[in-house]
């Protein structure tokens, strides 16, 4: 059994992450941490492990030696621990932005931060098996993209490695309230954001520079819009492409291209409900499913995916790139299919 703490365990990621470990069986939940909540039972945050865990959280002073920390506190916040939390494991996650991105200064650019320790951003490998999976299998240091760049990339990825993509690729996002976090803010308080489609970045979205490094430096552009649901991400993303592609040539790519992968589902059904990508019902799976349409007129692709923002665009990835890493079977702890009707 491998000896997990997940650090920063009191937010949705955190519970998330939580939640996976303590179901996993090839797993041990040894500790989690919370300054605020330090000394309390981890289920009076996160009820729905009422029954699972009598563990309570812990300081980060507390943090002993484990196999694998999983870090899930904020942007800008983790880089300055880093340092400390490579030395108390073999094999470090981070969910932060803090070491997504290898240009420095595209993090000054969308993090308005210097970078305290540049020199390890080098040293970790994104957490996406479906593109990394080889230097996962090896890699100690991993860093999770954002939930609605992985969405993206997962749509874009197969277009990109074709050499497909002509121009501009514009990515219009749309996210559920868990997306902001657990803490309160005026924006996310019941009677501000019930009903709202809420345009937080019309342009500029952070995310963009992690799309654009993972599909070779093309340009994206990308906005991002909050709607009324708790959990989810959808994204639409609008991608020039040479005339002539057709809606056949699309699906035996995305077919061929994802045909091995366990967590992508390629959607083209031409009838029902559910005819492209949908996050309602991939809440709480690892899922992403991705689809398309060609827009003949205006010589684009515009390619869809749909995924979980807590699970597949977070927790659920970095278990499953800890899978990876251990040469255990991807699927193992994340085998939840999802529920219809939700």
């Amino acid at each position: 059994m491998l000896r997990v703490a997940v650090v920063g365990g009191a937010g949705y990621i955190g519970g998330e992450l939580l939640r996976l470990v303590l179901g996993h069986p090839d797993l041990t939940l040894a500790a989690t941490t919370s300054r605020r909540l330090a000394g309390r039972r981890i289920d009076s945050t996160h009820p729905n492990l009422r029954g699972v865990t009598d563990l309570t959280f812990i300081g980060p002073d507390q943090l002993t030696s484990y196999d694998v920390v999983l870090l899930a506190t904020g942007h800008t916040e983790t880089m300055h621990s880093m340092p400390d939390m490579i030395g108390r494991a073999g094999v470090v996650i981070d969910l932060s932005a803090d070491f997504r991105l290898a240009d420095q200064a595209q993090y000054r650019r969308y993090y308005q931060a210097e970078h305290a320790h540049p020199e390890l951003v080098s040293s970790f490998v994104t957490g996406l098996p479906e593109v990394h999976r080889k230097r996962l299998a090896e890699a100690d240091r991993i860093s999770v993209p954002g939930c609605m760049a992985t969405a993206a990339i997962l749509a874009l990825q197969p277009l990109a490695e074709a050499d497909l993509i002509t121009g501009l690729v514009t990515v219009d996002a749309r996210t559920g309230s868990s997306g902001s976090g657990a803490g309160a803010s005026a924006a996310n308080v019941h009677a501000e954001r019930s009903g709202a489609m809420r345009v937080f970045a019309p342009a500029g979205h952070r995310h963009e520079a992690e799309i654009s490094q993972s599909i070779g430096a093309r340009p994206v552009s990308m906005t991002a819009t909050g709607v009324e649901a708790v959990r989810g991400v959808q994204v639409l993303c609008r991608v020039p492409v040479a005339a002539g592609i057709t809606e056949r040539d699309l699906r035996i790519r995305y077919r061929e291209f994802y045909r091995d992968e366990p967590f992508v589902r390629v959607v083209t059904t031409r009838t029902g409900l559910y005819r492209l990508p949908e996050p309602k019902i991939l809440t709480g799976t690892n899922y992403c499913d991705v689809g398309f349409a060609v827009d003949d007129a205006h010589r684009q692709v515009i390619a869809i995916a749909a995924l979980d923002n807590l699970v597949k665009g977070g927790a659920g990835n970095a278990l499953q790139c800890l899978n990876v890493r251990f040469g255990l079977p991807e699927r193992t702890g994340l085998d939840f299919i999802g529920l219809h009707p939700v």
